[in-house]
C-alpha cells in the first residue's frame, strides 16, 4: 500500500488540472499564436508561469486505484500488475486467465 500523503497529494494534483485547464488552454494558444505580436505572446508566457505548477497535467502521476501503486501501471485496468495478478488469480477480471505451468 503506498502512502496516504502521496495518493492524497497525486489527488489535489488532478483537482488542480482539471480546475485550471480552461485557463491553461487559453494561454497556451494566445502564446503558440504567431499572428500575435511578441510582446502579446511573451506576456501570455509570463501568465502561463504564474499559475501552480501544480496544475500542468505533466505532473499528475498514474497509480493503481486499488494499492496506490505508482510503477507498473496498466493503463487499460487503472491498476498495477500486482494487483492485476492477484485479481485474475481469483477470476474477477473476465477474459483474463492466469498462465501457470
Amino acid at each position: 500500500m503506498a502512502k496516504k500523503s502521496a495518493v492524497n497529494r497525486n489527488e489535489r494534483v488532478r483537482k488542480l488540472v482539471k480546475q485550471f485547464a480552461p485557463q491553461r488552454k487559453a494561454l497556451k494558444d494566445t502564446a503558440e499564436n504567431e499572428a500575435l505580436s511578441l510582446e502579446e505572446r511573451f506576456a501570455a508566457r509570463l501568465k502561463l508561469a504564474a499559475l501552480p505548477r501544480n496544475s500542468a497535467p505533466g505532473r499528475i502521476r498514474n497509480r493503481c486505484l486499488l494499492t496506490g501503486r505508482p510503477r507498473a501501471f496498466y493503463r487499460k485496468m487503472k491498476m498495477s500488475r500486482i494487483a492485476l495478478r492477484e485479481l485474475g488469480s481469483a477470476g474477477l477480471i473476465p477474459g483474463l486467465v492466469k498462465s501457470s505451468w
